[in-house]
């Protein structure tokens, strides 16, 4: 199994580019990066954090502010790219807040804490 595709995609994903100051292409490879490192703490985001969404393809967790900063100096990430990353999980999590009907409870929730998404494949 190669490495781990990462979940954001269709809306989520266009909405996060248009608004990033980061190019696609790049997006893109920060999130393939970030879902690596994701997954393997996975087990350390359900013991800690609240998950208020599972679905087949993603676990959606609040995790404290600064989580995207903080893995960002992990991954020698400039500002831009982590809050390209923040934006783009912060999207998939109101994208799918709105299939559900929870749109609203996200937002509110989202005001304090920051969204990861973490695929499931």
């Amino acid at each position: 199994m190669g490495d781990p595709i990462h979940p954001v995609d269709g809306t989520a994903f266009m909405l996060a580019a248009s608004r990033a100051s980061v190019p696609p292409s790049r997006l893109s490879d920060l999130l393939a990066d970030a879902q690596v490192a994701l997954v393997e703490r996975r087990e350390t985001y359900r013991r800690r954090y609240e998950r208020p969404l599972e679905t087949p393809a993603f676990e959606a967790f609040l995790v404290n502010e600064g989580h995207w900063a903080e893995l960002g100096e992990e991954f020698d990430w400039r500002r831009r790219d982590h809050e390209a990353v923040a934006r783009a999980h912060r999207q998939k999590l109101l994208q799918a807040g709105k299939g559900a009907d929870r749109r609203r409870e996200f937002e509110n929730a989202l005001d304090l804490r920051e969204a990861v998404v973490v695929g499931t494949d």
